[in-house]
């Protein structure tokens, strides 16, 4: 059977067509980059103490006293405590018989009790967050985290359902469907009366988020010719996302309470309905549910774009038979399992996805508790991937995905150890050491989203993609929880989070190259998994006229 990529070559690599699928495609990903992360600022914690009822009517001196003293988790240095005040009747009382505290009184001998009349609320940085609203702080402080992990409950849930549902109904209209989902649901999110609402509208929030992302890769990977196929899926979707990372500090700076920074980030996403008229549908899809017509109607409607000639006939029946009698079987995510070599691909690869989320996610999510300004740590955190992702665009135009991938999982782990190092008043190298690690994860990251669409073949395709980001969402649900051990150990989530990456980096060095290779199109086309079984890799051969064409060769059986 003829390579698709071969019978459509006739296109051209960069022309008209290939550009507005490329720069449309990566302009649906900027909402992507601030809804996940916006929890940053959403769900902040500010510096916060027991409230002091108005009717204790205490003198200057007793109310500045009525909370104790407490040392920090970490630093030793004592700070006003969060979660306890003075009995309130106490200092009322010494207040009445006009005793002076730490004169007349020795506070280490009052009684103290929890915020029974809640907390007041420092209002320098933020007008509120969801945090300071609904009092998610002391007792109820594991809420918080909570919140992040029930977002990426939803990405999970969202990987699972809409990698299936594109598979079988199409990129295109998941795709926009799952936009729909993430605009209209984060703009019900701002009227949330109660944390348990804004949570299960979250939820939903993190179903389209990552249902979208996925569908807008997988479409722009399998439209786009081989080498604007490297560059949309590293750095072309990368960086865009990474853009809509940029935007969330900026706009957040200006936007202080939560309702309205909520509002701000979710209003763009009503300008993305007019794509629907200029964005296909995968032609290789088509191609694999038998919709022969359709696929030729694009492709010819890409060759006018780009004002170019197509052939007579692009897809014969005789080329299709192979692809549509594979394809016409019904596939699921049972598929991925089924054989021998695609499971080994399969779990090492959802190993490593988990890993890579649980540290970027983490780092991330980390930045509000950095010293110094909070809008400029997330910035700094998102500056620091743009060239992250022009990086991975470069290691995978000209190097070993394989090789790659180690490279930049086993450095980002050692930085993240190497911070347990560095002395406490060393906070500026610190950060740096972070963002290094922070740097190299994201590189991975982006090297392995574009990694794994080429190892598996379009008909399980965005199957495959969305059912490794669904693994990697136990490292995601888990990733807010990595930071609550701050409480314990400022070194803890740095020494778990280095070990789990450099060790996976290592993992990582079992899976198939694909460097050079075509993209499979049958389950039968996969590259294997070294060790696990033996057959003749899918590879070009140059014809005498010097074009490339795919050649399927003989193998044994998976």
């Amino acid at each position: 059977m003829t390579d698709y990529e071969a019978a459509t070559a006739f296109l051209g690599e960069w022309g008209r067509f290939q550009q507005q699928v490329f720069f449309l495609l990566c302009l649906s990903i900027i909402p992507n980059g601030f809804t996940g992360l916006s929890i940053v600022f959403l769900a902040d914690t500010p510096h916060h103490r027991c409230l002091i009822p108005a009717y204790a009517n205490l003198t200057a001196a007793w109310k500045n006293s009525s909370i104790p003293l407490e040392e920090e988790s970490h630093g030793g240095a004592l700070v006003p405590s969060k979660c306890t005040r003075y009995k309130t009747e106490d200092i009322l009382s010494f207040s009445e018989r006009g005793l002076l505290p730490g004169v007349d009184v020795n506070l280490s001998n009052v009684a103290t009790e929890g915020c029974l009349d809640g907390w007041e609320y420092d209002q320098s940085v933020y007008i509120s967050t969801i945090t300071s609203e609904w009092d998610l702080v002391c007792d109820d402080s594991w809420k918080n985290p909570l919140t992040s992990s029930l977002f990426f409950c939803g990405v999970l849930t969202g990987s699972f359902i809409s990698g299936q549902l594109s598979d079988r109904y199409g990129r295109r209209i998941v795709l926009f469907v799952t936009m729909a989902v993430q605009t209209v649901f984060t703009l019900i999110q701002v009227f949330s009366p109660s944390w348990p609402v804004f949570c299960a509208v979250f939820f939903v929030v993190g179903m389209g988020q990552i249902s979208n992302y996925v569908a807008a890769f997988v479409l722009g990977t399998e439209i786009l010719g081989q080498r604007v196929r490297t560059i949309f899926s590293t750095a072309g979707v990368s960086l865009f996302f990474g853009g809509g990372y940029m935007l969330l500090p900026l706009l957040a700076f200006f936007i202080r309470d939560w309702r309205m920074l909520l509002l701000g980030l979710t209003l763009p996403g009503f300008l993305y309905v007019p794509l629907w008229w200029y964005i296909p549908e995968s032609p290789r899809w088509l191609l694999s549910q038998g919709r022969v017509e359709e696929a030729e109607a694009i492709v010819r409607d890409a060759a006018k774009r780009n004002n170019v000639e197509a052939p007579q006939t692009i897809f014969t029946q005789a080329e299709l038979k192979e692809l549509q009698s594979e394809s016409r079987k019904p596939h699921n995510i049972c598929d991925l399992l089924r054989s021998r070599n695609i499971r080994w691909i399969s779990v090492t690869l959802w190993l490593v996805w988990n890993t890579v989320t649980i540290a970027y996610f983490a780092l991330s999510l980390n930045t509000a508790n950095l010293h110094g300004n909070a809008y400029f740590n997330c910035f700094l955190s998102a500056v620091v991937e743009m060239p992250a992702y022009t990086l991975s665009w470069v290691m995978f135009r000209w190097f070993s995905r394989r090789l790659s991938l180690f490279a930049t999982l086993f450095m980002g782990g050692l930085f993240l150890l190497f911070i347990q190092l560095i002395p406490s008043n060393q906070i500026s190298l610190a950060i740096t050491l972070e963002m290094m690690g922070k740097f190299a994860v994201t590189t991975a990251f982006a090297i392995l989203y574009a990694y794994t669409a080429e190892l598996y073949p379009t008909v399980l395709r965005n199957t495959a993609v969305g059912t490794c980001s669904m693994a990697s969402r136990i490292g995601s649900i888990i990733a807010p929880y990595f930071i609550y051990l701050r409480n314990y150990s400022i070194s803890l989530p740095y020494i778990l989070m280095g070990t789990l990456t450099a060790l996976t980096g290592l993992l990582s060095l079992l899976l198939p190259e694909s460097y050079g290779m075509p993209l499979p199109d049958t389950i039968t086309h996969m590259q294997h998994f070294p060790g696990c079984c033996q057959k003749t890799p899918y590879t070009l051969t140059h014809t005498e006229d010097g074009d490339n064409t795919a050649e399927r060769k003989s193998r044994v059986a998976l």
